[in-house]
């Protein structure tokens, strides 16, 4: 008489294949209701700011451009940025700066650091800023603006002639590919 009973024929090699994905079935299973039975913690609301301050979303570093930029205040900007994305971030020079006192434009933001671009002295009396007309303007005319090459004006006045002139001055940078610190200077001089 026999007494080891067998009901599957070769059930060792079938427990060896199935214990380990009954166990892996049962972890994936077991992290998934602890997950979504965890207690999620509630977003902390901040302190409301006074409605006359227009204060940016709190993320990156905030920096205060002030001086002789067209919209000084506090704006949000990326680790990494550079004293040029501030300036154009607060939409460039104004007509006032004075291009010969400007900050490092290639210097890296800090957060809390407050951006100062100088206004030109006696702003009555001294230097005349004569905006030149981007869709009208002549070779000899752009090339006198800062920024601006021979080849770039010519460049200016190719896409202006195929294309129907400019809309906007910031399509120098986002279409002809000049450099934002060039574009944040050389907007000063120029018009629509």
């Amino acid at each position: 008489m026999r007494d080891h009973v067998s009901f599957v024929p070769g059930w060792k090699l079938l427990l060896a294949l199935a214990l380990p994905l009954l166990l892996g079935v049962g972890v994936v299973a077991g992290a998934y209701l602890y997950s979504s039975a965890a207690v999620k913690p509630q977003p902390v609301q901040a302190a409301a700011a006074p409605a006359n301050l227009d204060m940016p979303a709190p993320a990156g570093l905030l920096v205060h451009v002030v001086g002789a930029v067209e919209h000084p205040g506090l704006y949000r900007m990326k680790r990494g940025d550079r004293v040029y994305d501030a300036i154009a971030a607060a939409g460039g020079l104004s007509v006032e700066a004075d291009i010969t006192r400007l900050p490092n434009l290639a210097g890296r933001l800090k957060d809390g650091e407050q951006v100062k671009v100088a206004f030109a002295k006696g702003s009555s009396g001294g230097t005349v800023v004569t905006r030149v007309n981007l869709n009208t303007a002549t070779v000899e005319e752009l090339e006198v603006v800062p920024g601006f090459t021979t080849a770039f004006a010519q460049e200016v006045i190719d896409y202006r002639t195929n294309f129907g002139g400019f809309q906007n001055t910031r399509e120098l940078v986002e279409i002809l590919g000049m450099s934002e610190a060039e574009f944040v200077i050389a907007r000063r001089y120029l018009t629509l």
